[in-house]
């Protein structure tokens, strides 16, 4: 149930080189992350998923959120510098505090307030706090990344999900993620142009899902919208902030 979470693909630059540039092509509000798979990704699935972006609060909204702070089940809170590419990941059963550098992999971790010098055992700490994360953060923002770099995305059918209409897309995986023989499916209300359900399938060729479940309880953070509901469990103190307390990030 994992994805990985990269940069955004920046719009390239116009150069007008001997006349106006007062007409300039529009920018695509939502185009799709570098490596996203536009070859077997089909146009339908493609209009739908930028329709979800608005609905979420659009890709300018996104791109200007900056740190994201969320509860996953009640059994650990992160906080998730979007910006920087930085998370720090608390555990209250274990005593655990894991700060990560996303795209160095260094980091600090502590146990009781006591900080792991120990090599080995830090890194191993460190690539299961990069994991935690992977997953932790899918199941919050997955419908930001419905075009994400790695991602095949087709129409599958018109369905319904929660007994209202909904459009069914399929998410594959090439190359990206923890687990990259991963499949998901998703429902996008008609109405509302929000997710409302998804099925997970740990291997693309798998004939029935592991899970199905709901997409519930949106509400607006900051300038995005984001759901917090998933069935009988949830994700519980979503915030999000410009910017976290100075030395958060490095375990302070």
């Amino acid at each position: 149930m994992k994805s990985t979470l990269t940069l955004l693909a920046l719009p390239a630059l116009l150069l007008c080189l001997g006349q106006s540039c007062s007409t300039a092509p529009k920018t695509p509000e939502n185009p799709p992350a570098a490596g996203f798979d536009l070859e077997h990704s089909d146009a339908q699935a493609m209009r739908i998923a930028d329709s979800v972006m608005m609905a979420m609060g659009g890709r300018g909204a996104w791109d200007s959120t900056n740190v994201i702070q969320w509860n996953f089940f009640g059994s650990r809170t992160l906080t998730w510098d979007k910006k920087a590419g930085k998370v720090r990941i608390e555990i209250p059963s274990d005593s655990v505090m894991m700060a990560l550098d996303l795209n160095t992999r260094a980091g600090v971790v502590t146990q009781k307030g006591v900080a792991l010098t120990q090599p080995d055992s830090l890194k191993a700490m460190l690539e299961s706090a990069y994991q935690i994360w992977v997953n932790d953060s899918y199941w919050l923002v997955m419908p930001f990344k419905l075009k994400d770099s790695g991602v095949t995305l087709t129409y599958v059918k018109a369905d319904t999900a929660l007994g209202k209409s909904a459009d069914q897309l399929q998410l594959t995986f090439k190359g990206v993620g923890v687990t990259p023989d991963n499949k998901y499916y998703v429902w996008v209300d008609r109405d509302s142009r929000l997710v409302s359900k998804w099925a997970y399938f740990p291997k693309a060729t798998d004939p029935e899902p592991r899970f199905t479940g709901v997409w519930t309880n949106y509400s607006r953070h900051g300038k995005i919208l984001l759901s917090s509901g998933r069935g009988p469990r949830g994700m519980e103190n979503i915030a999000v902030m410009d910017q976290a307390p100075e030395g958060f990030f490095e375990g302070k």
